[in-house]
């Protein structure tokens, strides 16, 4: 029986996605359950499984096309699942030698063909399959050949890249070439490679570009000692690790001094509405983590009820989700603030683009030692460059200062963080 392979529906605002990667091609055996195709929107790749044992027989979209939720994308039959393998032909009944037959000595027995026989019908591929390999099909088209035109020389009879390129290196009779001909464009090179932009690179995309046309971006900078939080990390590292199984790292000390300086400068905390201000009274706070599909902001819901511990182990499963796409669409919806931490790849300084309709981002950098003045002497201090930008349309540039200051104060002394002084 023919079982039709359906897009699911992935989120209450996503209509369309794109297909990812077939893990089950044409002719090939699926169980129950085990995954087929990879299933990519703008936020999230999610598995759709084979809901009956079978075999696909037709792949209706390939990788890198869009589709509808409710779509069509393959048909799975699943009779061939349990269809009995035919039994092997009886063996002719022999017939007397003749007097120029070869001797009976030197006959192979008959009971089994030679194994090599055997690897070579295993190798050629079931009904179904392309008997030609992508990388030949793209140097056929790329040199407008066609399949006949080349003999194959893979296992099987399958055509090969190497046949295209031997077939091309045979000296041929120039083509006469019409009077009247429109140039021929050169074809695509291997140096290129044209893929289709993901749901999530497109996403990600067409984010940037409202950020950019839609708010008055401005960044603000400052820099912070990071000696008191290392000294403080270093103090009770071991005593964290043993109790939360987690390491106390740098993101819980910048997400609790953030929500403080939100409720100091509450602008930072809100958005543009229509001709509307919405302040909000809750901190779910996006933390960027680099992801198998690229950066993803996850959020941290009303982080400032979170201890420090609570921070730390949510970020670390955050990340390791992200990196296996396996993060649900609604934990990257709904923050009021983000926090970038550009740091961990090396940045020493950069301006993050704000995520819409949030109306501020921080940007944390790499933590270098370098010489400041410090009581009238010159001393070597661990420093981060932090940058915030922000909607100037709803902050004002002494707001955004005055928050970078907050966050200096709250990293340089971690006690007004515990006081919320």
């Amino acid at each position: 029986m023919a079982i039709e392979l359906r897009v699911p529906p992935v989120g209450e605002s996503v209509t369309e996605v794109q297909i990812g990667e077939w893990l089950k091609g044409e002719g090939q055996r699926v169980q129950r359950d085990e995954t087929v195709v990879k299933i990519e929107t703008d936020k999230v790749t999610v598995d759709l499984p084979a809901p009956v044992a079978g075999v696909i027989r037709q792949v209706k979209l390939k990788q890198g096309q869009t589709a509808a939720v409710g779509d069509v994308i393959g048909i799975l039959d699943e009779a061939a699942a349990e269809e009995p393998r035919p039994a092997a032909a009886a063996p002719a009944p022999s017939t007397p030698p003749s007097s120029t037959s070869t001797p009976a000595s030197t006959n192979p027995p008959a009971s089994a063909p030679p194994p090599s026989d055997q690897a070579a019908r295993d190798s050629i591929p079931p009904q179904g399959f392309a008997r030609v390999m992508p990388s030949a099909r793209r140097a056929l088209k790329e040199r407008g050949l066609k399949e006949a035109d080349v003999e194959p020389s893979g296992p099987g009879g399958r055509l090969l890249k190497e046949d295209v390129l031997r077939h091309e290196e045979v000296p041929r009779a120039p083509a006469p070439v019409p009077a009247l001909r429109a140039p021929v464009p050169a074809p695509v090179s291997d140096a290129e490679e044209i893929v289709a932009m993901s749901p999530f690179r497109r996403r990600v995309a067409e984010r940037l570009l409202q950020a950019q046309s839609q708010a008055a971006l401005l960044s603000t900078f400052n820099e912070i000692d990071m000696t008191a939080v290392m000294a403080l990390r270093k103090q009770h590292q071991d005593a964290f690790s043993e109790k939360y199984k987690i390491k106390l790292g740098f993101m819980s000390f910048f997400v609790k001094a953030a929500i403080d300086a939100l409720k100091l400068i509450p602008a930072v905390n809100a958005e543009i509405r229509g001709t509307d201000i919405v302040y909000k009274n809750h901190y779910d706070i996006g933390v960027a983590v680099g992801g198998g599909k690229g950066l993803a902001v996850p959020v941290l819901r009303d982080a400032d009820r979170l201890s420090f511990a609570e921070v730390e182990l949510a970020i670390a499963d955050f990340g390791k989700r992200a990196k296996d796409n396996k993060l649900e669409l609604a934990e990257l919806q709904g923050g009021t603030f983000t926090i970038s931490n550009g740091g961990i790849y090396g940045s020493l300084l950069s301006t993050p683009i704000l995520n819409p309709p949030q109306s501020g981002i921080l940007g944390l950098h790499a933590i270098q030692e370098r010489p400041i003045a410090l009581n009238g002497a010159v001393v070597i201090r661990p420093m981060m460059y932090v940058a915030l930008t922000y909607d100037h349309r709803l902050v004002d540039g002494r707001e955004a200062v005055t928050f970078l200051k907050r966050i200096k104060q709250c990293l340089e002394e971690p006690a007004r963080i515990l006081l919320e002084v």
